[in-house]
């Protein structure tokens, strides 16, 4: 009988009923089962075959430490996921390899990074992130905002956008983004936008029903810039690169829509200026 509770690389994977996982060793031996508590109802894995390493989501498994959705409302998501990651498809943006039905529910396939998550959930990669010399942490920023810039060109809007979703290689100085599944076409009404962290949430984005664009997505670059310099604290005391880049990111996160930056191009016109 397939227990509730499987051990895969050395995790003990907690289901709410019997479920088949063996299925993923057809992708290549597991060496690491990806924060499966944090992924709205799927489960992930680093994979290894004669090919190279792969990251790889499932859903359709009934995770027990998930229920905010359903398992079917997983597996449509991640279908759904797909034509995002093709559409913005980018040089920082982790990449998309397949996607197919199997073992009763789905899989998106991606290339493995060896970039680690620089969220508060790996909180001594965040520090070591937070601890780069300043000049790299404008490098990562100026990537996030220029895909984003990218994002809106092509007729999306983030969603569900925060720390976690920000992977930093440290051996190569560069930034990837991962977890797109939620972005949606712009403009977007509905309730995906309160996913998001609460430091990264727009007054929009707390009501369901309300048009998210890209204003919106200039409060989300603003409240990313807060995360990168000054941890988070909105405060200029903590701001130590001038205060023409602090009015620009300031502004970025008002809660009027109509004083913010009216797109992502303007904010980096802006951010460009100040510095």
């Amino acid at each position: 009988m397939v227990p509730n509770i499987i051990n895969i690389a050395g995790v003990q994977i907690h289901l709410k009923e019997p479920f088949d996982l063996d299925f993923i060793h057809q992708y290549g031996t597991v060496f690491k089962v990806v924060n499966y508590r944090k992924n709205a109802g799927n489960l992930c894995f680093g994979v290894e075959n004669k090919d190279g390493k792969y990251f790889v989501k499932f859903a359709g498994a009934p995770n027990a430490n998930f229920d905010s959705c359903t398992t079917s409302d997983a597996v449509k998501w991640l279908k759904e996921a797909k034509q995002v990651y093709q559409d913005l498809a980018h040089d920082c943006l982790i990449k998309l390899v397949r996607s197919e039905e199997v073992g009763g529910g789905y899989v998106n396939i991606f290339e493995w990074t060896d970039a680690e998550c620089i969220g508060y959930s790996c909180p001594a990669t965040r520090q070591r992130f937070l601890d780069l010399p300043i000049n790299a942490k404008i490098r990562a920023f100026n990537d996030i905002v220029a895909f984003h810039a990218h994002v809106a060109e092509r007729g999306y809007v983030a969603i569900d956008f925060y720390a976690d979703q920000m992977l930093y290689d440290f051996n190569n100085d560069k930034i990837i983004i991962c977890d797109i599944d939620f972005y949606q076409k712009s403009p977007y009404y509905g309730d995906k936008g309160m996913w998001g962290s609460e430091n990264f949430v727009s007054p929009e984005e707390r009501v369901p029903d309300l048009r998210i664009d890209e204003v919106t997505m200039v409060y989300t670059m603003g409240a990313t810039a807060f995360s990168i310099f000054t941890d988070y604290d909105r405060s200029y005391g903590k701001w130590t690169m001038g205060k023409p880049l602090y009015d620009v990111v300031k502004k970025a996160v008002s809660n009027d829509r109509d004083m913010r930056q009216q797109s992502i191009r303007q904010f980096m016109h802006e951010w460009q200026l100040g510095s």
